[in-house]
């Protein structure tokens, strides 16, 4: 019986593979970096999944007609143009109009919410002031519109 080094695969009469000079065995090892790093990218996956899997839980909720919510929000559109004229809805109205038109809307839902168009050169005062009346009528949400400023042209 030989006792000696072999390379694998090959038996002690020398068949197979050659060893090299120092006749050392060849590295057989797995490597284990790519496994890591694929299990890694999956517990990865998982952690960020979870908690979207646990929250798709099925019920059958019960119906009712109480909770229905409103199909769409209600607002009215209060503008101001250069010139100092106040439109509601885009209809021309004075103060006193206007104060009598909102508190219908108040009247109508409290969740109505207002939204100011105002001109540029409108003064500071004249908006305020319109807010005032809104706000008395009873319509604490108000919304500011405004457009987006254009992208700076790039040259050519």
């Amino acid at each position: 019986m030989a006792f000696g080094r072999t390379s694998l695969g090959s038996s002690a009469a020398g068949g197979g593979r050659a060893t090299g000079a120092g006749g050392q065995r060849p590295l057989s090892d797995i490597n284990v970096t790519p496994l890591v790093d694929v299990m890694l990218v999956l517990l990865v996956i998982f952690i960020i999944t979870a908690p979207l899997m646990a929250s798709s839980i099925k019920l059958d909720l019960p119906q009712t007609d109480a909770g229905q919510p409103n199909d769409t929000p209600k607002f009215v559109s209060l503008a101001v143009d250069a010139s100092g004229k106040v439109f509601l809805n885009d209809k021309p109205v004075t103060h006193e109009e206007l104060a009598a038109q909102l508190e219908k809307s108040a009247a109508d839902s409290k969740d109505t919410e207002v939204q100011l168009r105002a001109d540029q050169t409108v003064p500071y005062g004249k908006v305020v002031a319109l807010m005032g009346i809104a706000n008395k009528a009873g319509l604490s949400r108000i919304g500011f519109v405004t457009e987006a400023e254009a992208p700076p042209e790039k040259p050519r």
